[in-house]
């Protein structure tokens, strides 16, 4: 798959003209084509419902855009909440998933009318001592199943090696409880692999999913409103790899649940899902401009952007395709390190990466940030976040997040005896 930026050269030095690198920048078309493209996969359900993920882009301006499409937000934290409450959701259009959750957390979902989906069985404690006897009517609990998750083309991810989730002792118990606390309607939540680039995944956990959702409503005699899929379907980092096609995604789906639930009488059950990395993330770009270059034992190229901007290649050696704009058509015959400027040496966006020759201005496109990207910024260094910009289907450009500055930074020194000279 060719890697295709969505912006020109032209278009670039136009926004950089008013909007300095470094910027995110979002695709405001491709997310809506996107979102019907979601919505159709698995129209086949009544009930389907999206919940994005908000951590991964946490942008009320894209989370709005969400909302035209009937979805909901997935949320694992206060400020997330905040925020899908700031959008105008309410109600089951909030999931609240968390871990080791403090108490006002659960607190803020309940005034919110959220759908809690508990972590682990000692939570219900937790609630008890919050809510009394009276839980929400609406309450789902997430399992683990352990071991390894293993799809045709091998091994995909370790859950017993995660921190997350019920055993399935720990899940059938955990209903038992919260039913005698008068909840009435019952969901499950799974995540068992991260990123995965094939359609078998979701089809898969599916099916594990409904497995354990029959028995369950059999042996305890509960009715099951949803059941989700929770994230896991990943995007194409790298060109040679080919995409996840999510109308087949949907079709597996729907084939598993027409042999599963529906002869368990479990055919009103909705499906949800919550994507936030292929919701998002090929919809949005790091932009950054060539300000230095190094010649010793490696050929470097330093950006105005860093690790600070896009954490992803520094924490996890992860892959971002780059494009340099405007030499799109050029040989790739030059091999860099592309890099920031914090103090560590992980600060890469590449590392031996084949390129055309980059001279000073030059400007990369930095493929795929559109998800886990600005989300995951942080002040290291002092670096500062960058602002993010909405490319809007009339090719004009909105500002959706102003940069910080270090006003911004030093804000929480603004009680101090140095605040004369930090917060001005």
């Amino acid at each position: 798959m060719e890697k295709t930026p969505f912006i020109t050269k032209e278009k670039a030095m136009e926004i950089i003209s008013g909007h300095p690198t470094p910027f995110h920048i979002y695709d405001e078309k491709g997310i809506r084509e996107n979102c019907r493209a979601v919505q159709e996969a698995f129209s086949w359900n009544p009930g389907f419902c999206e919940y994005f993920v908000v951590k991964a882009t946490p942008n009320p301006y894209l989370m709005k855009m969400m909302q035209d499409y009937g979805f909901g937000f997935d949320c694992s934290s206060e400020a997330e909440l905040v925020l899908s409450d700031a959008v105008g959701a309410s109600g089951d259009k909030i999931m609240f998933s968390s871990n080791e959750t403090p108490d006002s957390e659960y607190v803020l979902a309940r005034e919110l009318g959220a759908i809690i989906n508990l972590d682990d069985i000692t939570h219900i404690a937790t609630l008890e001592k919050l809510f009394g006897d009276t839980f929400p009517e609406t309450m789902s609990c997430r399992y683990n199943p352990g071991g390894v998750f293993r799809m045709s083309n091998g091994i995909m991810d370790n859950p017993g090696d995660s921190k997350y989730g019920m055993t399935k002792e720990q899940l059938f118990d955990a209903y038992r409880q919260v039913k005698a606390h008068g909840v009435k309607n019952f969901g499950i939540h799974a995540f068992l692999a991260s990123n995965t680039v094939s359609n078998e995944y979701y089809p898969k956990l599916a099916g594990e999913l409904f497995e354990l959702a029959a028995e369950a409503h059999k042996e305890l005699d509960i009715h099951f409103a949803f059941i989700n899929l929770s994230g896991g379907v990943g995007v194409a980092y790298r060109p040679e790899e080919t995409p996840n096609d999510i109308r087949k995604i949907g079709e597996g789906v729907h084939q598993v649940y027409d042999e599963i639930l529906v002869p368990a009488g479990m055919g009103d059950c909705a499906i949800y899902t919550e994507m936030g990395r292929y919701m998002m993330a090929p919809y949005g770009a790091l932009v950054t401009t060539a300000i230095h270059e190094k010649h010793i034992y490696k050929e470097y190229i330093g950006v105005d952007a860093c690790a600070a901007n896009l954490m992803r290649p520094a924490m996890y050696g992860a892959y971002h395709h780059i494009t340099v704009l405007g030499k799109e058509k050029e040989l790739c015959d030059h091999t860099y390190d592309v890099v920031g400027s914090l103090c560590e040496n992980n600060d890469k966006f590449a590392v031996d990466r084949a390129l055309p020759e980059i001279e000073m201005g030059d400007i990369l496109f930095i493929h795929d940030t559109g998800a886990h990207g600005f989300s995951m910024g942080y002040n290291y260094n002092g670096r500062l976040w960058s602002a993010e910009l909405l490319l809007k289907e009339d090719g004009s450009v909105q500002e959706i997040r102003r940069a910080e500055t270090l006003r911004d930074y030093f804000a929480t020194f603004d009680q101090t005896e140095f605040a004369p000279k930090l917060c001005r």
